[in-house]
């Protein structure tokens, strides 16, 4: 199995890297630094910071900081674990870790004493790889919200407390698929759920669209199949069988994509991963609002003129709302050549005093509880309510959170998932063609 993934991703690396993202080349220049990598530009400030307290805590050590864009930080990483120009420390996505510790590039970090209870919830278990070892410290978390524009809304007749009360089934779609009709308007002026509405001349769609989703859906179509009381595989962490083929999961995809086909949502052709987001076409005015992470709070918050609010998302089948809940983690690299400092930037990364300074920028919300207060008080001071992201986390009771599907083989699963999806959104190809993808995908883990 390792040296299949391991071919794979040395065939799917891009040789051409991008050189002029970087701040600082790869390596450590001397034994006291330690090289550390992230891709998101707005966090570069706040880690800039901690390597500040990080270097004052520790005479005579220092923190060497890259920052790459978020395709030429994978292509560069990967790059290095094969040529051996790898970081001491690099931020790590989940969607990586099953791949990456197959590949055995990670350092094991038992020695930290990572706590469960001081993250939280869930957030630390998910690097624990399957051989219980664990392979990275809880950085920071994110859910998904909808983001909407307010007077787009006003105009509606729909305010805040109507939009965060909505709810969805798979059959007519219930309260959400009305507000979202309602909130599309065609090139005449008329609304999606009013006579003559022309559903192939639209101005404005009330949902922007994030694309297919690709295997996890995360800001697309994952908050309905969750909320339907569907699951990715049969267990939480490592599954073996990937459950596409579900008739819950298809019910919700025909109706999640059906929205496009009434007009209310934009279409696949509108979307383009490098320049037309779901945020771009909100910016634009194409769309009322759009389902989309906490990591674009501030992007929504900052486009000029309009006034951006977020509303929870939707209570589904299962009488409760659901979300994702995604978190970021700090790796170390196993061919590190300063394992021992790295060790102790990652743990002082995953302390509170470096979390705090991080949710003081307002940027994220910190994996450790002081660090999220920290954020939401600086949101707040900004004039950002982030409760549509926050609540969830906090009420079990009405809401489900969830993780991103953690298993081997992730990327096999995206690059089988990513046309299948696509077709059925925008090919109109029947979602009963999930059946024989889910079995390309459980026969590959099956190996």
């Amino acid at each position: 199995m390792r040296l299949r993934t391991l071919t794979a991703l040395a065939g799917a690396l891009t040789l051409s890297l991008a050189s002029g993202c970087a701040q600082g080349d790869s390596t450590g220049a001397s034994s006291n630094t330690v090289t550390y990598w992230l891709w998101d530009t707005n966090q570069l400030p706040a880690y800039q910071a901690c390597a500040k307290g990080f270097e004052k805590a520790n005479p005579g050590l220092k923190v060497k900081i890259t920052q790459l864009g978020w395709s030429d930080y994978w292509t560069k990483l990967t790059a290095g674990f094969i040529a051996g120009t790898q970081p001491d420390v690099f931020t790590d996505h989940i969607q990586k870790f099953g791949q990456f510790a197959d590949l055995k590039v990670l350092e094991p970090l038992d020695d930290l004493g990572i706590e469960d209870s001081a993250y939280q919830p869930g957030l630390a278990a998910n690097w624990i790889g399957q051989d219980g070892h664990r392979y990275g410290t809880p950085k920071d978390w994110d859910t998904v919200a909808l983001f909407y524009n307010a007077k787009m809304a006003k105009d509606a007749g729909l305010g805040a407390g109507q939009l965060n009360s909505l709810a969805w089934n798979p059959k007519d779609g219930g309260t959400f698929e009305k507000a979202i009709a309602h909130l599309t308007v065609d090139a005449k002026g008329r609304r999606g759920d009013e006579p003559g509405f022309d559903k192939n001349n639209v101005k404005v769609y009330g949902l922007a669209t994030n694309g297919g989703g690709f295997g996890d859906g995360q800001t697309q179509w994952s908050p309905f199949t969750a909320s339907a009381g569907w699951s990715y595989t049969e267990k939480a962490r490592w599954g073996t069988e990937y459950q596409y083929g579900s008739k819950t999961f298809q019910s919700v995809i025909d109706w999640y994509f059906g929205l496009a086909k009434k007009g209310y949502m934009a279409p696949f052709s509108d979307y383009n991963i490098q320049s037309n987001q779901a945020n771009t076409q909100v910016a634009a005015g194409k769309a009322a609002a759009a389902l989309d992470g906490a990591w674009m709070i501030s992007s929504y918050d900052g486009f000029k003129g309009l006034d951006i609010k977020s509303a929870l998302t939707p209570v589904g089948p299962t009488g409760k709302r659901a979300t994702m809940m995604n978190g970021l983690a700090d790796s170390i690299s196993k061919a590190s050549k300063n394992k021992a400092d790295a060790r102790k930037w990652v743990a002082y990364l995953a302390s509170d005093e470096c979390q705090s300074v991080v949710g003081k920028a307002g940027v994220v919300f910190p994996a450790t509880p002081a660090g999220t207060e920290a954020a939401i008080a600086a949101y707040e001071k900004k004039g950002i309510d982030v409760t549509a992201f926050t609540e969830p986390v906090a009420d079990k009771k009405d809401s489900r959170t969830f993780s991103y599907p953690i298993t081997n083989y992730a990327a096999d699963v995206t690059a089988l998932m990513m046309p299948a999806m696509e077709d059925i959104y925008g090919n109109g190809k029947s979602v009963s063609s999930l059946d024989q993808t889910n079995d390309q995908i459980n026969l590959i883990l099956s190996q």
